[in-house]
Order: structure tokens, then C-alpha cells, then sequence
């Protein structure tokens, strides 16, 4: 973290020669003769106002520049403010005097310096902040209703000295355009229009308080292991290659195995409706391969890496602290396509890869009488070596030398292609060699898509959730896993439009109290990741995990910026979908929450275990929808903590 700066605000008469006399003595140099008093002098705002009222107020006492004000408070500023303030309480209106720090010595900014100050907070990306300090400034012995009226008016000459200074910095580059390369005046004056656009969107503050809140935790991970499922993904346009396949628009229908064409064709229009991700199995081995062949020599399908384990893998390789074990079946092209910090034993190395299609479609878009809602992809395959977990055995014999702080395990979706007697064999196997891995290396489990009930119950019973520490999941899965145990809101066929807040919390919350840890149920099971489109939450029990603010907030940064395809957020590629109020819970009493976008990260505690809520910046033109709930499980896990037990 950068050092802070403070900007401290001392109550001083604010007459014009006053200023002028303080700023040369501070300074030491020639300075503006006096002048009008500046548009931002609260003294003088409030005897204008009290003049047209008729009334004569008492002048403020002076203050001596050196001596110390009476007593102070410090003021907790929005998050993404880069300064602390310290403000005098004193008997009358104060004024906020602004300081320029040098590196020996504060300097006091007079009114002829106020452009310089101002363009630098712009630059900073703090157009705001004042303004709010200002209303939050203590208003000892004033009327609340004199100081709304005086508040408002110093808020209205604040953005208009903020245009016109924004203007003149304009005009003066405009000036030395002749004399600027145009590459240099084209970026400064993007990145004055930038941080005055910043600091006045709420996507824009939203990304500040973020880039406040997101940290590293004291203890971090040195070595991940992930497994089991891995692959190469086709990705292209659904509908286009559902055009190339000869195949005419209909009507959708749900299906849990894909056996034809027209299987693929109704399940696809019926995910696209919705707007829903889904992942499905294709049985018949021959027509697969003649329709991947199709995919992957359309113009402009692109090759990735694919399966949940191997995305979770290369998303942590990018931080060249990690090192990163995959175990899964990898083939030539997929192997080319990872990361060089990504460790692959030999034993999971295969002649032949996988393949996985990615069928992705844009918001707005139509297919026939189907139009998509919002952007996202439907999935199929007939992964044989994934569908039987066949390198799960490899990756628990790996974790001996390899010697990881955390493993993270995915892919049991894949063997809905099995026989429900094979099924039920191979989980019983996974159990077994999950059971093998030592007690103090936490384990994460990231569910996909899945539509056989029993199989999700058996998963979440007596199976797998009391083996592991952490869940990350979508609304979709969110959704089956209730329904498949019978638990709340479980007659809830479907969600309409972005999930409710309250009833997702609902079930949140007893999958931790039925199924999680507690003293008196052997269970590892402590923590949560759920994320849809608009929002993410964070769930965990009390006590085992740490600095989940910053692992939510990342976590939400993380899907702004893969969809987009950008380094970091760019706010005019994105908007805010989630609901500005919301309440906690559809079951009991809750409370009620209004988004603050200068504290986007919301914290609320129910019997032991503490939800953090975040909205989401959803990217307006998607580039690629494909991997992004195992991006943001993964920045989850990266700034997450586990308490020593």
C-alpha cells in the first residue's frame, strides 16, 4: 500500500488579505495581490446567505496559525478517499483550509493556488471527496437547516469551479497543441475528462473503494494444487454454428443428455432464453466429433484452455508468487496453450486432448422468436476422461511432493455421462482418495452445472461437502442444490431476472447450518463463493476464514475485467445491474440495505456466520463469457485467509 497523505482543515478567518498574508509567509514567495474571496470561502458563503436573510451573525474567533486547536476528531473518510482529515471542532462554521505537502514541509494553498489543488485531486480521482467532507464537517450551534442551504450552495460552486478549471486546463493545452507531440495532448486531455468522469459515475467510485478495500492477506498461498477436470474449448458464436449445422430455429426444451442434433438445438434455444449458463454431456461419440469438427473450422472459433480445474489453474498462474500444480487430462494443444508457472506431472500427460464447445451468445441476440436477455454460453462435450475422473488418483498421490497450502477440486459434474451405477461407484472412489489428503491443507470445491438430483444430494449428504472447506457456485447450482435436498425457496422453479438477494442469502445460510461445520457435526465445510452476474457474496463461519472484504471485492474486479477483456476496469465499458436496495433475508426478519457505491462491500452476521455482499460491474459488450466463474472463484481463493485452528 502506497503511504497516506493527510489534508488537515483548521478554522481561520477567511478575508481575503488574510489568505493572501498566509500564503507568503508560507511560502516565501510573490504571490496574487488581493483579490475577491474565492468560491469555495464557507465564512463568506454564510454572510452572503445570513445578509439576504437579514441577519448579522457573529464574526468566528481567529485562531493563531500557531497554535494548536482546542481538541480534534479524526473523520473516517469514504473509502476511496487516499487522504485521513483531521477537522477542529469549533464553536461556528469552520473553513477548510488545504494544505500542499512538499517532502520536508506542508504548504498552505492560497486562493490563487486553488486550480493547481484542484487539478490535482482531479488527477486523483477525488472530484467528490471534498464536497463530502464539507457536509460532514461538525455543525456545532448552526441550524440544520441554514447549513443544508450553505452545504448546497458551496456543493453547486465546487462543480462549477471544477468545469471551469477543467476548461481552462483544456484551453491550455489546446495552446501548446503546436508545441505537444499530439499523442501527449490527446492523453492528457483523455485523462483530465477520465478522472472528472471517474469521480462522478458510480461505477467509477465503485472502482476506487474497491481498489481500497482489496488486500493481501497476511498469511498468502505459496503452492496450489488444482484437479480434475481439464480440456482445450472451442469457443465461436452458438447460433452461427447452429446455422452451419443446418439446424432451424424452434422452440427450447430442457435435457439432461444431449443424444441428437435436435437435442442440442432445443437445449440451447431453451439456456439462451433464460440467458443461463449450462453445461450438458452428448452421448453419441460419432455425431460429437463431426459437429466439433464443424466448431473448430468455422472462421473465428477460437481455441482456450478449458475445464474448471485447468481455468482456476491458469488465472492463479498469472501471480508469479504461486506456484501451480494441474492434474487432469492434458493433450498436446492444451499443454501448449498453459502457463509456464503451471506444473503438469507426467503421469496426467495424454496423446489425445479434449475437447469442449463453447456455444456463446451477446445480449440482445436472436434466433428465431429466442431472444437472449443477456450475454452467456452453453457448454457440451463427450469427455470420456473426464466424465470418469480418471486422473483424480494421480492428482492425490501428486500432493505428497508437491507439498501444496491449498488444493482446489472440480469436475464431478462431469460424470453425469456415466451410468448411474458407474457414477455412484466412481464417487464412492473420489471419496475415498479426497479422504486421503491431509486435514490442515484446505480444500475448494468448484460445482458446475448438474441435473441429476440424487447425484447432487448424494454430493452434498453424506459424499463430499464434509470433506472439503469451501464451495464456490453460481445461481444455477445454487438453485438445484436446494431443490435436490428439499431445503428453502426449493419449490422456486427458476429465477426471474437477476437473483433475490434475501432468498439466495436464505439458502446460503442453511446449506452452512445444515451442512457446514459446528461443534457438534464433523464437517470441514466453512465457507461459501457465490457468484451471479450482478452481485457476489461471500459466506463463511465465524472464525476460520480472514480478509474476505478484499477476497469479494476481487473477486467482483475479476469478472469486470475478464469480460471486457481489460487490465483494469474501464468504466465507460461497464454498468451496475444489482439492486440499490435489497433486504437480507425472504424468511426471517432482516434488515434492509441501501448500496453505498463508496462502500460497495456490504457485511451483515446471522447466528454465527457473516455474509459480504458486492454488486458487480457488468461489462456492456462481452468479449468472452467462458471461464469467468472459476476467474472469480480463483481471485477469491488468492485473497482469502485461513485461520490456524
Amino acid at each position: 500500500m502506497s503511504k497516506k497523505q493527510q489534508r488537515c482543515a483548521v478554522s481561520q478567518p477567511c478575508s481575503p488579505q488574510h489568505r493572501h498574508s498566509q500564503h507568503l509567509a508560507s511560502t516565501g514567495s510573490k504571490g496574487p495581490g488581493p483579490g475577491s474571496p474565492g468560491p469555495d470561502c464557507p465564512q463568506e458563503a454564510q454572510r452572503h446567505g445570513d445578509a439576504r436573510k437579514g441577519a448579522a451573525p457573529p464574526p468566528p474567533p481567529a485562531i493563531s496559525p500557531h497554535e494548536a486547536p482546542p481538541r480534534s476528531r479524526s473523520l473516517r473518510l469514504p473509502p476511496y478517499s487516499r487522504s485521513s482529515v483531521t477537522q477542529a471542532e469549533q464553536p461556528y462554521l469552520p473553513e477548510v483550509r488545504r494544505l500542499r505537502y512538499g517532502r520536508g514541509r506542508a504548504v498552505r494553498v492560497g486562493s490563487a493556488s486553488i486550480p493547481e489543488a484542484a487539478l490535482r485531486q482531479l488527477a486523483l480521482g477525488g472530484g467528490g471527496a471534498l464536497r463530502r467532507r464539507r457536509k460532514e464537517a461538525p455543525t456545532t450551534r448552526v441550524p440544520s437547516q441554514t447549513w443544508r442551504g450553505r452545504s448546497g450552495r458551496a456543493a453547486m460552486w465546487q462543480r462549477s469551479v471544477c468545469v471551469g478549471l477543467l476548461a481552462l486546463a483544456l484551453g491550455y493545452l489546446c495552446l501548446l497543441g503546436p508545441e505537444l507531440p499530439h499523442s501527449a495532448l490527446r492523453h492528457l486531455s483523455a485523462s483530465l475528462l477520465g478522472g472528472l468522469r471517474r469521480a462522478r459515475s458510480l461505477e467509477g467510485r465503485m472502482v476506487t473503494a474497491w481498489q481500497s478495500a482489496i488486500v493481501r492477506p497476511a498469511r498468502g498461498w505459496a503452492r496450489v494444487a488444482v484437479g480434475v477436470n481439464a480440456c482445450v474449448d472451442v469457443v465461436l458464436s452458438g447460433v452461427k454454428l447452429l446455422e452451419a449445422l443446418g439446424l432451424e430455429p424452434g422452440d427450447g426444451k430442457n435435457h439432461a443428455v444431449l443424444n441428437s442434433r435436435q437435442d442440442l438445438k432445443e437445449a440451447f434455444a431453451h439456456f439462451m432464453e433464460k440467458g443461463a449458463a449450462a453445461e450438458r454431456f452428448f452421448s453419441d461419440a460419432e455425431s460429437f466429433h463431426r459437429i466439433a469438427r464443424t466448431a473448430s473450422e468455422y472462421p473465428g472459433a477460437q481455441l482456450y484452455v478449458g475445464g474448471n480445474a485447468a481455468l482456476i489453474g491458469q488465472k492463479l498462474a498469472t501471480n508469479p508468487d504461486l506456484k501451480i500444480l494441474l492434474c487432469g487430462p492434458v493433450g498436446p494443444k492444451l499443454h501448449e496453450l498453459l502457463d509456464d508457472n503451471v506444473v503438469v506431472p507426467p503421469e496426467s500427460m495424454q496423446e489425445r486432448d479434449e475437447f469442449h464447445l463453447i456455444l456463446e451468445y451477446q445480449a440482445g441476440e436472436e434466433w428465431g422468436q429466442v431472444r437472449a436477455p443477456n450475454a452467456n454460453r452453453f457448454i457440451f462435450s463427450h469427455d470420456l476422461s473426464n466424465g470418469a475422473l480418471s486422473m483424480l488418483e494421480v492428482f492425490v498421490s501428486s500432493l505428497d511432493e508437491f507439498q501444496p497450502d491449498l488444493v482446489v477440486l472440480s469436475g464431478l459434474h462431469m460424470m453425469e455421462g456415466q451410468s448411474k451405477e458407474m457414477r455412484q461407484r466412481r464417487l464412492m472412489e473420489a471419496v475415498a482418495s479426497i479422504s486421503d489428503i491431509p486435514t490442515d491443507i484446505p480444500i475448494h470445491l468448484e460445482l458446475a452445472s448438474m441435473t441429476d438430483q440424487d447425484f447432487m444430494s448424494n454430493i452434498m449428504h453424506q459424499q463430499v461437502f464434509p470433506l472439503v472447506n469451501s464451495i464456490g457456485l453460481n445461481e444455477q447450482e445454487l438453485l438445484f442444490l436446494t431443490q435436490s435436498a428439499s431445503g428453502p425457496h426449493a419449490s422456486l422453479a427458476s429465477w426471474s431476472g437477476i437473483p433475490d438477494v434475501g432468498v439466495v442469502s436464505d439458502i446460503l445460510f442453511w446449506i452452512l447450518k445444515e451442512h457446514g461445520k459446528t461443534a457438534d457435526r464433523a464437517s470441514d465445510l466453512t465457507r461459501i463463493h457465490f457468484h451471479t452476474l450482478a452481485y457476489h457474496i461471500l459466506v463463511t463461519v465465524d472464525g476460520y476464514w480472514g480478509n474476505q472484504v478484499a477476497a469479494v471485492a476481487a473477486g467482483a474486479r475479476a469478472a469486470g475485467t475478464q469480460a471486457c477483456a481489460t487490465e483494469t476496469i474501464d468504466t465507460s465499458k461497464v454498468f451496475l445491474k444489482a439492486p440499490l436496495e435489497f433486504v437480507t433475508s425472504q424468511i426471517e426478519a432482516s434488515s434492509k440495505i441501501s448500496l453505498n457505491p463508496d462502500e460497495p462491500v456490504v457485511h451483515w452476521h446471522r447466528e454465527g456466520i457473516s455474509f459480504h455482499f458486492t454488486p458487480v460491474l457488468v461489462c456492456k459488450d462481452p468479449v468472452r463469457t467462458v471461464g469467468l466463474g472459476d476467474a472469480i472463484s480463483a481471485e477469491g481463493l488468492l485473497y482469502s485467509e485461513v485461520y490456524p485452528q
